[in-house]
Formats: structure tokens, C-alpha cells, sequence
């Protein structure tokens, strides 16, 4: 049930008495997951497949007699899921600083003034600001309002747009719904559940997520991994058991290779890299709406942009008139002519009272400047409105002067003059002065007016054409704004395309204005310009090449927006779209990434986009995507140093007991965690912590189709676990043979592998550059992981209760040496192959230094 407020005027509520209202309603938000999310990541972390493993093992142990070993694994299962906890915490606790980021503000009336508020903030008998693009951020009821149109789809499934007016009629706005037109104040009746879009159950940001290609890539290998596992686990339990005839003992051995092979840490990282990328990303300016979008960023390959407001300033000003007389003035401001001051006056009749598009408002500036005292102490009412519509738009207002009625229109200059129904070579003359006006990039708006008969003020209303073409307009002239290029354009526009990226203006302006901005910016145009009117004409064949070559597109719409996006992206592309406008919100939504100005865009334009830019500079664009390759990559290499190491862990577990050799069984759980805890946090967090190397900005986008890796990739990666595993296994043998009792040979494997990895970890840092350049990268993780490897290392071997519970025995000086210098030779080799090799053989972008703005 709505709260009752009693009608008052626009002054709002004072700061007291909101927070008296907020202890009484509570905050402006629906119901949400009520589950404690302390239990839910405890929870999650418990049905960890890792997890059940040791638990498993632990009973084992326990079974067995061997009460140490299962204490271990209760210790062990007490680290891991702390580790695993740890790195929820850490990414939930990021997502949740993001959301902070990205929830909505409302424009509301407190203590007097206006201020931007939080929505959840709000509450009843607030005085709210509305306008074009902005959610509807609670149910309110209408104080004033400005041509104000609004669409309900979300409550009544009607997509067509519904007029409200203060002046009886429709009053009642709702949450959720999106204002399609004009501007209005209105005062709070419900909030949060109480509110129409409460009751119905619904929300307005519950939408579940598909999971992204990456995700499914990675889901796909993991159970792929997992697949093989359960094979190769039946396969050792029954060869264990063959020669044990022990089955628990055989279910024991087994369950160790399983947990060496299931490659459980991918996901984990997967999920780290994205949430904390994204809020790295969050405090340079780029706000990520859904973490998971960054997996795009790395293969953007097409980037359209809308002009106004994209990479213009979006601050116009009025620099030309041409009069309805054929005078053109090249200094509105200093104006002398009858005809130039009401070709003028009647621009700003056909604006809103309170103008809130750049255009109207530097149309009114420019009026307020010399003639605001010719409608006396205010504006005169509007008794009748026409919202801008049609193809190209126009919109009208109609005032009553008097005992004159009259109308004002203004709009696309080819839409005025055939509403005036000029033609012939009075057309062509102004058809002349539009595009030499437009060709020095300006925006051209054509004006016109119409008397219309009607009564005297108190008689009944008069009779409004039905649509506003059919007026008897009289053309009134043209209004030239300038709107220029942001300063940095040009030298984005260059980084996107070294990067191999497309660039693609997408504007509603005419075509000699689109070209002329363009050739400011430095993007020539490939081909003739396409209007939007062509767009939607084009058979999908003939769109999709003209799609993919032309760059330059007028006259767009929102209809014609989406269908360009849609095309390139059946094209193969990944695309993003940058807007900010109501018109901009179809694109938006369709594009891979959309990409919305935050602080002057629409709040539709906001919600429809993927990434919000704090402010509007394009220099946040290029960095985002330098972010996203730069996470792609490293996820990349995490992935890659895990099927590396994970290769010696799985072949010396299985091997030996396939060959039966004297000594099966090297390993048991308490080994493979212990690899698994090292494992863990080198993937998910030192890679995630890498810098970007150089040239990442100078090559083509990663393909989007295909799997994670290359074959190229994926066979180097195997390759250095198989050198690993070969070094290891060589050492196995040579131990075993010299008929070195378990715990010795044990010894030499563990530590071998163990410093195997660490030397691993800083190979892979790059797969191009060898370790005198990566020594450089700045990573302030790396001196922790050597000092904790080396503090692993001297525990197990030295500290007599830590050596026992792993089974292992303290090695001579040289047996130590000898593994050391194995695990280097085994790891080492790829620094040559890359000094010697890879060098000579990599093109695609230029070798360099590492740039530390890179990072």
C-alpha cells in the first residue's frame, strides 16, 4: 500500500526529517538473498571437489590405523579450504566494492537545493528530478512536468510510451519504468517493497548471467580433465590392487593421482583474475557493471562510437543563423535583424522551458544573451506538445500569446523543409546553406512556426492537427551549433588502431558534419558515408560487407544502431559501442561491450552498458582495453603453468606403478596438497599481480573462436612438463636403483619437483621474453614466492617433525645440489629457447623494453 504524503511544494524534505523517514521505512531497495554470506562462501568452499578428496583420504588414514597421516589431512583440509575462503573473501569483497560503484544516483530536493543522492537513499515524501533516459528510481506521484513521456514495459509488458502530466491526468510514475521523454519533478509515495514493481515480485537487477565463452572453455577442460581422471583412477586402482591385493591401500594410491590430475585451481583463478580486475580497473575510472565482460575486452576487434558527446565535448554553442530572408550571420550574438531575432526566439520557443539537452541549452544562452525581456518575466506556457519523433525527428510546442495561438517546431533540416513543403529551388538553396554549414562540423537544425485559430483564453481548446506535419508551417531558418572534438581523440583513435582495432562513427548528425568531425579526429573515411535509412534497407549479404568496410554512418536511429552492431557481430567481430544517449541504450545492450559516459550519460545509457566511464576522456577506453589483454594474458599464463606442472605431478604418481618399479608409490595425499597449497596462490594471485609486457597494444585482437590455446601453445606447455617429468623421473630411477631406502628417494623427488616450480613460475612469466627482461617486470609478489619457496624448502628438510610427517629424510649436501641444478636444467631450457629461438621467430608486434605506464 502506498504511504500517504500530503501534497507540498517543490522544496523537498530538510535533511531531519529524511532520516527520520529512513529509520521509519527503511532503505529504497527490494528483498534480496537474505543467506549469510559468510555460511554460503563456507558452504561453497566445503563442496570444493579438492575438498571431499582429503576428507576421503582422512577416513582412509583413519581407517588404516595411521592416526598421524589423518591428522595431517584434517590439517591439511583446514588449510585449504582457509586458502580457498581467503580467496572468496577476496573476490566477493571486490565485487562488492564495485557494486558500490555502479549503484544508481537520483537527483533530489533537500534542505531547499538539489543533490545527488543514492537511490537506495530515498525516501517517502522526497521531492525527486526526472528526466529523459533515467530509471524511475521509486513510486512517486507528479509535481511538474515538461513533456514528459514514460515507458511501463516492465509493469504492463506495453512497449509503447505513456503521457504524464501534473496538470491532471496520469500522475502516478513507478520503479523500474524508463523515462522516454522530457523532465519533471515528483514527490515519493513508496519505496523498496512497497513499491508496484515490489509487489509484483519483481527486480530490476536479478537478471541471471550466461556464462561467457571463456567460462565455458574453461568448464569444458576441467571436466574433460576430470573425465580422464576417473579413468586413469579405475585404471591404478585395479593395477594397485593387482599387486597389493590391498584395497584400501589401493584406493589410497588412487585417490592421490585423482587429486594430482583434477585441475581444480583453474576456476578458482578464473574467478579471481576477473573480480580482481575488475576492481583494479574500478579505481582508474572504469567501472565494470559484470566482471566477467573484462574476458571481452581482450578481443575487442571493432569499437562504434556515437559523435555527440563520445569524443565531442558535448558543450555546443550557437555560431551561425541563416534567416528566413537568405541572411546568414556569422555572430548570433550580435544580432541586428527583425528576421534573425525571430528565427531565434521561435528556436527557443520550439525548446524546453527547462532545457536539459546541450543543444536547447545553448540555444537558450544564446537568447537569454539579448532578447530574454521580450516574453517579459517568463516563458510562456505551453497548452499543447508534440515529443520529438519521426525520421528524421522533430518536435513542436504550442503556446498561447495573448489571444494568439501559435507553434514552434524545430528538427532535421530536411524534415522542416518538407514540413514547410518547400521545394524546388528554394529547397535547393537551403539544402546549399545546410551543407556548407555542415561541412565545417557543425550541427544544423532547421526552425519553423504556425499560427493556429483557436478561442479566447477561457472559451474550449482549439483543435490540434493530428501529427505535426500537418501544420501550416512557415519556415523560419537555420541554427548552426558547434560541438568540438574532445582533445585526446586523435591520439586514441591511433592506439585502437596500432592495436587492430576498427573504428566506426555511428551519428544521427548529417553527413557533412559527420565527415568534417571525422577528418578533425583523424579517421578517414573508407568509402561513402551510410545513412541509417540504408542500413535498414540493405539485404543482411549486402550489409554484412558494407558493415565491415564502410566507417562513417549518418542519420542513425536506434533501430539502425542495433542492426549495425548485430551485423558485425555475425560478421565474426567483437564489438563495443560507445553512447550516452537514450537512442544509444539498443546498441548498448547488443553490442559485446557497451560502453557509457558516466557522468553526462543517460541513466538507460548507464543501465544498457557493460562499462561506465567516470569521466569522458577516450584515454579510460584505451586503458580498459590494455587491462583486459593484459588479464587475459596472465589468466593465460597461469592456466599454462598449471598443465605444465600438473604433467610431472600426474606422470610421477602413475607412472611407477604402471612400470611397477620397486618403489610405486612416491607420493600420498599430504604430498599432492602441499603441491596443491604452492600451486593455489602462484595461480590465482602472483599472475593475476603480473604486469602487461610491452607490444600488447601493438598487435592484432585475439581471436575470438577456437579454444583457450593455440596448439603451438598448448604443445609448449606439455613439453615443459614432460621435460620436468623426465628430470624427475631420471632421478627417481637413479635412486631407486642405487638402492636408496623410500623416504631418501622420496626426498630427492619431492624437493626437485618442488624447486622445479618455482623456477616454472618465473619462466612463464612470458612465453616471449626471456628472464633477463621479465627480472624487470614490477611484481612485488615475486620476492614473497622465492623467500616462501626457499622457507618451504628448509623446513621439510631440516625441521625433524615437519620431515617425518612427510615421510622424507634429510639429503647430503651434494644430493641437494644435484636436485637443485636438475630442477634448473629442466625449467631453464625454455629461457634459451626463448632467447635463441622464439626471437627470431615471433612477428605481430615489435620487441621492446617494458613500459612501466603499461602496468
Amino acid at each position: 500500500m502506498d504511504t500517504i504524503i500530503p501534497e507540498d511544494t517543490v522544496s523537498g524534505l530538510t535533511t531531519l526529517e529524511a532520516t527520520a523517514l529512513a529509520q521509519k521505512f527503511g532503505g529504497n531497495e527490494l528483498s534480496a538473498d537474505r543467506k549469510n554470506p559468510v555460511l554460503r562462501t563456507a558452504w561453497d568452499v566445503v563442496r570444493e571437489p579438492m575438498f571431499a578428496m582429503l576428507l576421503l583420504a582422512c577416513v582412509l588414514y583413519l581407517i588404516l590405523g595411521e592416526l598421524q597421516e589423518g591428522v595431517m589431512m584434517i590439517i591439511a583440509m583446514v588449510f585449504v579450504g582457509a586458502i580457498s575462503f581467503y580467496q572468496e573473501v577476496k573476490s566477493s569483497n571486490a565485487l562488492a566494492a564495485l557494486r558500490k560503484y555502479t549503484e544508481p544516483r537520483v537527483l533530489v530536493v533537500r534542505d531547499g537545493e538539489e543533490r545527488m543522492i543514492l537511490s537506495k537513499d530515498l525516501v517517502p515524501g522526497d521531492v525527486i528530478a526526472v528526466e529523459e533516459g533515467q530509471m524511475i528510481p521509486a513510486d512517486a506521484a507528479l509535481l511538474q512536468s515538461n513533456d514528459l513521456s514514460i515507458n511501463e514495459s516492465i509493469l504492463t509488458g506495453e512497449s509503447f510510451p505513456v503521457e504524464k502530466t501534473a496538470r491532471g491526468g496520469e500522475r502516478r510514475i513507478f520503479q523500474g519504468t524508463l523515462v522516454n521523454s522530457g523532465r519533471g519533478y515528483a514527490k515519493v509515495t513508496a519505496i523498496g517493497n512497497n513499491t508496484a514493481l515490489g509487489k509484483l515480485g519483481k527486480s530490476i537487477s536479478s537478471t541471471p548471467v550466461a556464462k561467457t565463452l571463456l567460462q565455458k572453455q574453461i568448464g569444458r577442460f576441467v571436466r574433460t580433465m576430470a573425465f580422464l581422471g576417473g579413468i586413469v583412477f579405475c585404471l591404478l586402482l585395479g593395477l594397485t590392487y593387482w599387486h597389493t591385493g590391498d584395497f584400501l591401500t589401493s584406493l589410497l594410491a588412487a585417490l592421490t593421482l585423482i587429486m594430482a590430475i583434477v585441475p581444480e585451481e583453474i576456476p578458482v583463478a578464473f574467478s579471481s583474475f576477473m573480480a580482481l580486475g575488475a576492481f583494479r580497473m574500478a579505481r582508474r575510472g572504469i567501472i565494470t557493471r559484470q566482471p566477467m565482460t573484462i574476458e571481452n575486452l581482450g578481443a575487442v576487434s571493432v569499437i562504434c562510437l556515437d559523435k555527440t558527446g563520445t569524443i565531442t565535448e558535448n558543450k555546443m554553442k550557437v555560431v551561425e543563423l541563416y534567416d528566413y530572408e537568405g541572411r546568414q550571420l556569422t555572430d548570433p550574438y550580435a544580432i541586428r535583424s527583425d528576421t534573425a531575432r525571430d528565427l531565434l526566439k521561435y528556436a527557443r520557443l520550439a525548446s524546453e522551458v527547462a532545457p536539459f539537452d546541450t543543444m536547447e541549452k545553448a540555444i537558450v544562452e544564446c537568447w537569454q544573451a539579448q532578447f530574454a525581456a521580450v516574453f517579459g518575466p517568463g516563458q510562456p506556457d505551453i497548452i499543447h506538445e508534440y515529443p520529438l519523433s519521426g525520421r528524421p525527428p522533430m518536435m513542436t510546442h504550442v503556446y498561447r500569446l495573448g489571444t494568439e495561438i501559435i507553434a514552434a517546431a524545430k528538427g532535421a533540416p530536411e524534415r522542416i523543409l518538407t514540413a514547410c513543403r518547400l521545394a524546388g529551388d528554394e529547397a535547393a538553396a537551403i539544402e546549399d546553406v545546410v551543407s556548407r554549414m555542415a561541412s565545417k562540423g557543425y550541427r544544423v537544425i532547421g526552425v519553423c512556426s504556425a499560427p493556429l485559430t483557436g478561442s479566447d483564453p477561457g472559451g474550449p481548446p482549439p483543435q490540434y492537427p493530428a501529427g505535426q506535419d500537418d501544420f501550416n508551417w512557415r519556415f523560419k531558418g537555420l541554427v548552426a551549433l558547434y560541438d568540438p572534438p574532445l582533445p585526446d581523440v586523435k591520439t586514441e583513435f591511433g592506439q585502437w588502431r596500432r592495436a587492430g582495432i576498427a573504428i566506426k562513427l555511428l551519428t544521427g548528425d548529417y553527413r557533412a558534419t559527420a565527415e568534417n568531425i571525422a577528418a578533425q579526429v583523424g579517421l578517414v573515411p573508407n568509402g561513402p558515408s551510410i545513412s541509417g535509412d540504408d542500413i535498414m534497407e540493405m539485404p543482411p549479404g549486402v550489409l554484412s560487407k558494407i558493415a565491415e568496410s564502410a566507417n562513417i554512418f549518418v542519420r542513425m536511429f536506434p533501430a539502425a544502431k542495433q542492426r549495425l552492431v548485430e551485423a558485425l557481430k555475425d560478421n565474426g567481430e567483437v564489438v563495443t559501442m560507445m553512447g550516452d544517449g537514450v537512442n544509444d541504450g539498443p546498441a548498448l545492450r547488443s553490442a559485446h561491450i557497451g560502453i557509457a559516459m558516466g557522468s553526462r550519460g543517460t541513466e538507460i545509457a548507464r543501465q544498457s552498458a557493460d562499462l561506465i566511464l567516470t569521466d569522458e576522456r577516450l584515454v579510460h577506453v584505451t586503458e580498459a582495453i590494455r587491462q583486459g589483454r593484459k588479464i587475459y594474458h596472465n589468466f593465460k599464463k597461469a592456466v599454462r603453468y598449471i598443465i605444465s606442472i600438473h604433467v610431472p605431478i600426474i606422470l610421477t604418481a602413475s607412472l611407477p606403478v604402471i612400470l611397477n618399479w620397486r618403489i610405486p608409490g612416491i607420493f600420498t595425499p599430504i604430498h599432492i596438497i602441499f603441491l596443491e597449497l604452492i600451486m593455489g596462490p602462484t595461480c590465482s594471485i602472483f599472475f593475476e599481480n603480473e604486469p602487461a609486457e610491452p607490444g600488447i597494444m601493438r598487435s592484432a585482437p585475439r581471436p575470438r573462436s577456437g579454444g583457450i590455446f593455440t596448439s603451438g601453445e598448448l604443445s609448449v606447455s606439455l613439453f615443459q612438463g614432460l621435460v620436468i617429468t623426465s628430470g624427475i623421473l631420471g632421478l627417481y630411477r637413479y635412486y631407486m636403483a642405487a638402492g636408496y631406502p623410500l623416504p631418501y628417494v622420496r626426498t630427492v623427488v619431492f624437493l626437485t619437483l618442488i624447486m622445479s616450480n618455482v623456477f616454472l613460475t618465473f619462466t612463464n612469466r612470458s612465453f616471449e621474453e626471456n628472464i633477463l627482461t621479465t627480472f624487470r617486470y614490477p611484481n612485488k609478489l615475486a620476492r614473497y614466492v622465492v623467500a616462501l619457496s626457499l622457507g618451504f624448502v628448509v623446513m621439510l628438510v631440516y625441521w625433524p617433525g615437519v620431515r617425518d610427517l612427510f615421510g622424507l629424510a634429510r639429503p647430503a649436501t651434494m644430493d641437494f645440489l644435484v636436485c637443485l641444478a636438475m630442477a634448473a636444467g629442466v625449467t631453464w631450457w625454455f629461457e634459451l629457447y626463448k632467447t635463441f629461438f622464439k626471437r627470431k621467430t615471433t612477428n605481430g608486434h615489435e620487441k621492446g623494453n617494458y613500459d612501466p605506464g603499461t602496468h
